[in-house]
């Protein structure tokens, strides 16, 4: 770093200047003992780039880089994100190929992660090269790597083909293409992941001719590969391959494979094909989803797995979209209900999360007879994610159903978890209650979940005292301020001499809450006053909360009623032996001058 500030800030010390001085820094800390003081030297090195200037970094800097490969993984690691944002600090785009060398080294390394950055940074350089740098440097760097003897270079070969294909002449694509191919028949199992992990990558860059003629062929040899794990990856291409392919392309060459694939042996494939399904039916189009992958989708819904179960039931909803709903009710309802059931809480969590989704899909008629008993029974699972994911949905099912019915139906599952033992829980059906409340109406919703409201302001988790006072907020814009000033100002102020200091702070955060959505009377006749009351409280903790909540009030109320109610209390507050109160009640002081000068 000494060498760094010396070189940006010209200094001369009489002597001539040692033309490699911060390489010999950067050197002698790069060979220290200590990793943290060679991985800080390495992330120092745009500030070293910059001291040496564009010219000295490419000519001393890089080169030194492209031999200091020999070092801990975590080193390397943070060199090969660093020279990935490089290309600034060698002259541009025109000079970025200078970058090539080191990075190329690194992608070759047995680490994976330092391999997989490099990559990163050799795609983000080869994307700024010019088109000549890409002939001259980056495709030859290409076919070095996907011709090296250690598989880690054809591994890291596989992450770049789609940069180059996509800046190369037209001359050099049809060997990238070549070069693809060769790598996905490599005898070494890690190079045909590779090359199956990065088809959808590759194909995107091709194109639209040589994916029908070329990738299509290499996808299917991908997915008979003996290797589970090539053809778990290559199943992840179905979706992106279908889109890319014209309908009757993906139909021929892309859906009977999946067909094959919802029954392979190994359920991690399965795994996958749930995941890709909806994707690939969207590339087909409806009709042709409808008569092909149905029985599939269903296969996968029943599977033996339950990992597959989990991927197959959280796209039951965006799979019921493409079908009618006599379809729906026929085929896929009675695995919908075998899922609600299932032993895995994981399958009934993922369901649980979609399932409100179909009642647009289904109708009012069929959701009432075949998807209402099974929100209930969901509602009312013993693990908690459940219920927590049929709880932020409700609002869906409440659009088919009506509010009658929900009402009706829903509501005592909501009463009873509104006192769930688990806060989380609570936690969500109070923050559901606003949209619930505007639904069911002021009348209705006082006398069935009002009190709870109330409850909620008292309860032992400080997230649901908190949901709860922002909960009243919420009720009260509703509703309005006469609402408030009936049913919930009161309540609020009853609970004011509560034993427990944390519960009387709650009330303080309510009534702050309050303030904004009731009428100026109601704040200065009803609330003011027992705010100024809790000053007197024996706890320091509510005293400076009193001073935090009155400087909020300063701006609602007239300058007379500040000047007469709120000052006086807070001169008394600043003479409080406690540190932090008088602290408080300077601030909201200097608060309440400003609003009254003005």
């Amino acid at each position: 770093m000494r060498a760094a500030t010396g070189a940006i800030k010209g200094e001369d010390n009489g002597e001539e200047r040692d033309s490699l001085y911060p390489i010999a820094i950067l050197l002698d800390e790069l060979k220290n003992e200590d990793v943290a003081l060679r991985l800080n030297s390495v992330k120092r090195l745009s500030t070293i780039a910059l001291a040496l200037g564009e010219e000295r970094t490419r000519k001393e800097l890089i080169p030194f880089l492209a031999d200091s490969n020999d070092d801990e993984d975590e080193v390397l690691l943070a060199m090969a994100e660093e020279l990935g944002r490089f290309v600034p600090y060698v002259g541009g785009p025109a000079y970025a190929h200078t970058l090539l060398a080191p990075l190329e080294t690194l992608s070759s390394v047995e680490e994976t992660v330092v391999r997989e950055k490099a990559v990163e940074s050799l795609a983000k350089v080869g994307a700024e090269l010019p088109e000549e740098s890409v002939v001259e440097h980056f495709t030859p760097l290409i076919k070095r790597l996907a011709t090296g003897d250690w598989f880690t270079s054809r591994v890291s070969a596989c992450g770049l083909l789609a940069t180059a294909y996509r800046r190369a002449p037209a001359p050099l694509r049809a060997e990238l293409r070549n070069l693809y191919r060769d790598l996905t028949h490599d005898d070494t199992p890690m190079v045909r992941r590779a090359a199956a992990a990065n088809l959808s990558n590759f194909a995107e860059a091709v194109e639209p001719e040589y994916i029908s003629k070329e990738l299509t062929a290499i996808f299917h040899e991908l997915t008979q590969d003996d290797q589970d794990s090539v053809r778990l990856l290559a199943v992840e291409s179905c979706g992106p391959l279908a889109r890319l392919l014209p309908r009757e392309d993906a139909a021929t060459h892309v859906l009977p494979v999946v067909q094959k694939f919802a029954v392979d042996k190994s359920w991690r494939v399965r795994y996958n094909v749930a995941q890709q399904l909806y994707q690939l039916c969207e590339a087909l189009g409806p009709d042709l989803a409808r008569a092909e992958l149905v029985p599939s989708f269903l296969k996968l819904l029943r599977d033996g797995e339950a990992e597959v179960r989990v991927a197959a039931a959280g796209k039951v909803a965006a799979f019921c979209k493409l079908l009618g709903s006599d379809t729906v009710v026929s085929a896929v309802l009675p695995c919908v209900k075998d899922l609600a059931a299932d032993g895995s809480q994981y399958v009934r969590t993922a369901l649980a999360g979609v399932v409100m989704e179909m009642a647009p899909a289904l109708g009012k008629a069929a959701t009432i007879e075949h998807l209402l008993p099974v929100f209930l029974s969901l509602l009312k699972d013993d693990f908690p994610d459940v219920r927590l994911n049929i709880i932020a949905k409700l609002d869906q099912v409440n659009q088919v159903i009506g509010i009658d019915l929900l009402a009706q139906s829903l509501l005592p599952a909501i009463e009873e978890l509104a006192e769930d033992k688990h806060w989380r829980v609570r936690l969500a059906i109070i923050e559901y209650i606003p949209l619930l409340a505007s639904q069911l109406g002021a009348d209705f919703f006082e006398e069935k979940l009002g009190p709870q409201c109330m409850k909620w302001l008292e309860d032992q988790v400080y997230s649901i005292r908190e949901a709860a006072t922002q909960n009243l907020q919420k009720l009260a814009a509703e509703f309005g301020p006469d609402w408030a000033k009936e049913h919930l100002v009161p309540q609020v102020l009853a609970m004011v001499g509560n034993p427990h200091y944390l519960y009387r702070m709650t009330v303080l955060v309510a009534l702050a809450a309050l303030a904004p959505a009731v009428s100026h009377d109601v704040l200065c006749h009803s609330m003011l006053p027992v705010v100024v009351s809790c000053a007197k409280d024996k706890v320091p903790n509510i005293k400076f909360n009193v001073a935090k909540m009155l400087e909020r009030l300063v701006p609602l109320v007239d300058a007379a009623v500040a000047e007469r109610a709120i000052r006086p209390c807070l001169l008394e507050l600043a003479d409080d032996p406690d540190t932090d109160v008088r602290f408080f009640a300077h601030q909201a002081l200097a608060a309440c001058d400003a609003v009254t000068a003005a």
